[in-house]
């Protein structure tokens, strides 16, 4: 069974960094994309950024220049580095890894960290 563990999230003043990861327990054989998702109080969450198998990203424009998606594929850690922090970027952060491949079976499954609280003070 697949479990995701997020850390890293926390509170900052803006301008700040701050390092989340998310590690995925378990056996996989392999994840094709794995990204980060964001949540505010009151709306939707939204695509932060994402990181395929093949290392190609994409991120939400308000973030472009600011925050690095990366990924080690060998210990199934994704990680979002983000820099010169907002007091917009506050939210609730959450791992998804799409098409994991796990042992025993050809269906590609879809998994969700619990979220990690991130906090920029003005």
């Amino acid at each position: 069974q697949v479990q995701l563990v997020e850390s890293g999230g926390g509170l900052v003043q803006a301008g700040g960094s701050l390092r989340l990861s998310c590690e995925a327990s378990g056996i996989i054989f392999s994840i094709n994309t794995m990204a980060w998702y964001r949540q505010a109080p009151g709306k939707q969450r939204e695509l932060v950024a994402s990181i395929n198998s093949d290392g190609s990203t994409n991120y939400v424009e308000v973030v472009k220049g600011r925050f690095t998606i990366f990924r080690d594929n060998a210990k199934n850690i994704v990680y979002l580095q983000m820099n010169s922090l907002k007091p917009e970027d506050t939210a609730v952060y959450y791992c998804n890894l799409q098409g994991v491949r796990v042992p025993g079976s050809f269906r590609r499954n879809d998994y969700w960290g619990q979220g990690t609280q991130v906090t920029v003070s003005s």
